[in-house]
């Protein structure tokens, strides 16, 4: 259903929809509007399989997002968290059920784009975008959008995807304005078996001693993902957290295959979310979980609304049609995952102050073990549960307001608990 139009010199392809970046975001972007059975290119600048610096947590909400019959490659199934607070306090809880799943992320994408390429999007890796032009020379017309490569080739769409991650130059042209940026290193430590089985089924998360920070074991088989997060301007800290935490573990003996980093964004509130007929989404919108920094279920999600709506943006004639689709767009993302986000920069807040109360809760108070467990699963979502639950509202108000000293008092308090439950 490709549409055709002239060039200078020969007939130059109109696609309906051209998608840049072929990660979760980009791929389920184009899943969706090859669904609908509209021409769509995919876009990426490196070669698939590739490595990408993320923890592989598959939560509930990404799983119910993916294409039917997509099968999970898990490297693991997690039935338990241990939680510590700063290397002390250590208690582990946990569930019949499991509570989410863990992937690699190269293999994880390579099944989505591949997804994508069955339900007909055209592939092509390798190639860079240099920019997009919806005025001037390039542009046919006022229905199409040009998308400028490196080295000078110009392809046509009649709607544009930018799912090209947090550097994005796609989000650089829409505007996309951030609100906080965090620094997450991560180290692959391959491990031996005897180490492995210990982990098996149980991951670890450490409320970290840079204010937000927090750490994370993810087994993945034969290899451990270990990794912190914090706010971005507290490297040399960010660092030191990271060898302590793997000294703390007993892991600093073991070589790491890989060690990276990576910035994530997360946006303003009223940042917008496309511009003409360009939309963005995942992280090149800024779309992540301020709290915990999850971006996979965040990165499914938005793709898979920005491909359907980037169907509508191809279909619309005129500028007022176009603006009517960008904008509902917009509602889409921010009626879900907008009200998750912030619920999440809420809590962050808290945290940030008093991370010795998010411990004691998650470790000692079974309605919050409870609540992780349903976010987890994809039962509910942090939104829902301060929706629905009133207690859950007046909670986080009175957590907000809580004086220093009773946290330190929780802090101790926590210290009783060591066995699992």
């Amino acid at each position: 259903m490709s549409s055709e139009n002239s060039s200078a010199d020969d007939v130059q392809r109109v696609w309906d929809v051209v998608v840049v970046g072929a990660g979760p975001a980009g791929a389920s972007a184009a899943y969706a509007a090859a669904v609908a059975g509209r021409s769509v290119l995919l876009l990426e600048k490196a070669e698939l399989p590739r490595y990408k610096t993320c923890g592989g947590g598959i939560i509930g909400p990404s799983r119910d997002s993916l294409p039917p019959g997509f099968e999970l490659p898990l490297r693991d199934r997690v039935h338990a968290v241990t939680f510590s607070n700063n290397g002390r306090f250590t208690r582990t809880r946990r569930s019949k059920h499991m509570l989410f799943g863990l992937i690699n992320r190269p293999e994880f994408d390579q099944q989505l784009v591949e997804h994508a390429q069955k339900a007909g999007a055209e592939l092509r890796t390798g190639v860079t975008v240099q920019r997009v032009e919806q005025h001037g020379s390039a542009v046919p017309d006022r229905r199409t959008v040009a998308v400028v490569l490196q080295g000078g080739e110009t392809l046509l769409a009649r709607a544009v995807v930018g799912a090209d991650g947090s550097a994005s130059r796609i989000g650089a042209h829409v505007g996309v304005k951030l609100d906080q940026v965090d620094l997450g290193l991560e180290a692959e430590i391959p491990v031996p078996e005897t180490v492995a089985e210990d982990w098996k089924g149980r991951v670890l998360i450490d409320w970290g001693p840079i204010p937000g920070s927090y750490g994370w074991v993810f087994p993945k088989g034969d290899t451990l993902t270990v990794g912190v997060i914090s706010a971005r301007g507290e490297g040399a800290a960010t660092k030191r957290y990271l060898e302590e935490f793997i000294g703390r573990l007993g892991l600093a003996g073991f070589e790491p295959s890989i060690s990276s980093g990576h910035l994530t964004r997360c946006r303003a509130d009223d940042s917008p979310l496309s511009r003409g007929r360009v939309l963005v989404c995942g992280d090149a919108a800024g779309l992540l979980e301020p709290w915990t920094r999850e971006g996979i279920s965040f990165a499914l999600r938005s793709g898979r609304l920005a491909g359907e709506w980037a169907v509508r943006i191809a279909e619309a004639h005129d500028a007022v049609d176009t603006r009517r689709q960008a904008l509902n767009y917009a509602f889409a993302v921010k009626a879900g995952l907008g009200v998750e986000m912030s619920v999440g920069k809420r809590l962050l807040t808290v945290f940030e102050r008093r991370p010795g109360l998010f411990h004691a809760a998650l470790t000692g108070f079974r309605p919050a073990w409870n609540a992780f467990k349903e976010i987890t699963q994809g039962r509910t979502s942090l939104g829902e549960i301060v929706r629905v639950h009133p207690m859950a509202q007046r909670a986080l108000t009175a957590l907000d307001r809580r004086p220093l000293a009773v946290e330190a008092a929780d802090g101790e308090a926590g210290e009783a608990g060591e066995a699992g439950s």
